[in-house]
């Protein structure tokens, strides 16, 4: 690997995780963070990371993107390569969450990839928040979700989380992976990878130890995912999303647009029955915020990959 490839694989690994994992692990620690030390979160989540990367470098003959690089090959990492995950950086410190499959990938995909990947995850936001919506309707008829499970039924609904949230967890690993992955050749030896599941660790207790960061905001903000068995429905539900969009092609997409999709659709559905008392201003304003964060990050990418293609692949 060269230097600039380190560097970018740096930028890259921790601007995905902290924008990124969050999205996965979100609901887990808003709902656990009393119950449980950070570190003892961290620690959970690193070992199904560990036992999930080590799975795919085993199983795909060292490459830890589970597959979906296939169609961008490996090539020399230049500077403006890096820029792509240093913007990424910037956005994130801000709580913007972006897609890093755009903006990462841009930089190295072609035309023709990114036009696959931007239809694939404009699929995935509206399955997402279609299929939420639908769910969520139903289930607000079933149980009522404006109140957390009564305390005999708490561990129940902990154990089914916690199995929810590593569901999750492999899915998104599955997925994401190729946004840091990008940066390393498509084969690894046992030494590189064992540096990069340090790096992925010491970030990961980064972000457990600051609560999720900013980017954290966007799950909290949403009607009552601390409580367990909204989380544990949420984890159920994207897990089952990321799984579907992983089998139908090896095409990179947003998981960003799939898990923004889920919790428009599902907020939604949760505030219709009330908006005849306090109107659309109580949901669509924060539901446009978010899709304008989202349109940030694309516009971003694009600009990036034509600036790639304009000047520097004439």
């Amino acid at each position: 690997m060269s230097i600039l490839g380190i560097i970018g694989f740096i930028l890259a690994g921790y601007s995905v995780v902290a924008n990124d994992s969050v999205q996965t692990l979100g609901t887990w620690i808003s709902s656990n963070k009393d119950r449980f030390k950070w570190w003892v979160l961290w620690l959970s989540a690193s070992g199904l990371m560990i036992l999930t990367l080590l799975y795919g470098w085993y199983t795909n003959d060292g490459d830890i993107s589970f597959g979906r690089l296939d169609k961008i090959p490996y090539m020399e990492v230049q500077w403006y390569h890096a820029l792509a995950p240093l913007v990424l950086l910037l956005l994130t410190r801000q709580g913007i969450p972006v897609s890093t499959s755009f903006l990462v990938l841009s930089a190295f995909a072609s035309s023709f990839v990114l036009e696959k990947m931007l239809m694939k995850s404009i699929l995935g936001y509206v399955v997402a928040a279609v299929s939420a919506y639908v769910l969520w309707v139903i289930m607000s008829k079933i149980m009522d979700e404006s109140e957390d499970v009564k305390k005999s039924q708490k561990s129940t609904w902990r154990v089914l989380q916690w199995l929810s949230t590593g569901f999750l967890w492999y899915s998104w690993l599955s997925q994401d992976m190729a946004n840091i992955a990008v940066f390393l050749p498509r084969q690894l030896s046992l030494p590189e990878l064992s540096m990069i599941l340090v790096f992925f660790t010491a970030t990961m207790g980064w972000i457990f130890y600051t609560n999720g960061g900013k980017i954290q905001n966007i799950i909290i903000e949403k009607k009552n995912t601390k409580y367990i068995r909204s989380a544990t429905m949420i984890d159920f539900v994207y897990a089952f999303l990321l799984l579907y969009f992983k089998q139908m092609n090896n095409i990179p997409m947003s998981t960003t647009w799939v898990f923004v999709g889920l919790l428009s659709g599902r907020e939604i559905a949760l505030q219709q029955g009330s908006f005849k008392k306090k109107g659309l201003k109580t949901v669509f304003p924060m539901l446009i915020k978010d899709f304008i964060k989202l349109l940030i990050g694309l516009t971003v990418s694009v600009g990036i990959v034509l600036a790639i293609q304009y000047f520097f692949n004439k």
